[in-house]
């Protein structure tokens, strides 16, 4: 996927069991998507707290952070609670949604397989950025949050 590419609408499970659509999720704004390898590690807790921190921002810009992995429904609840993260955690077990994105990679063993990436998608479904760092956690929400600001100032 690059940028101007639209994205496929999909539907997954987040950390309460609700099917959410991508579709409707755009109904208010853009979705900062971000995918993260696994839900509670200390990577991922930081990068998805970073977004927590940053909420206030991302709702200024009328956009919401939705974070994405492999985990199942649980975990995803467990870690969503557990760091009172405030938004949307959905649960991509079986990589479809990863791999439509370019999210995924097949080598990594231990079955790390989604890869840390974070996609800025406009209501229009296609995509405004794409942010990809596997070590650099915070870089994700803060490079979202440029590209958001960027995209206004044009519209």
């Amino acid at each position: 996927m690059a940028i101007g590419d639209e994205v496929v609408d999909f539907e997954l499970q987040d950390e309460t069991g609700t099917p959410r659509k991508l579709s409707v999720l755009l109904e208010n704004g853009p979705v900062v998507l971000f995918f993260y390898p696994i839900a509670s590690s200390g990577g991922c807790t930081q990068e998805a707290c970073h977004f927590r921190d940053l909420s206030g921002e991302f709702a200024g810009l009328g956009a919401q952070p939705v974070g994405i992995s492999s985990d199942n429904v649980t975990k995803q609840s467990m870690f969503a609670t557990s760091n009172q993260l405030g938004f949307p955690l959905l649960s991509d077990t079986g990589h479809k949604v990863a791999k439509s994105l370019g999210a995924w990679r097949a080598w990594l063993p231990g079955g790390l397989h989604t890869r840390r990436k974070t996609f800025v998608i406009g209501q229009d479904r296609r995509i405004i950025a794409d942010i990809g760092s596997e070590s650099k956690f915070d870089m994700h929400a803060d490079e979202a949050l440029e590209a958001l600001r960027k995209h206004k100032a044009a519209a």
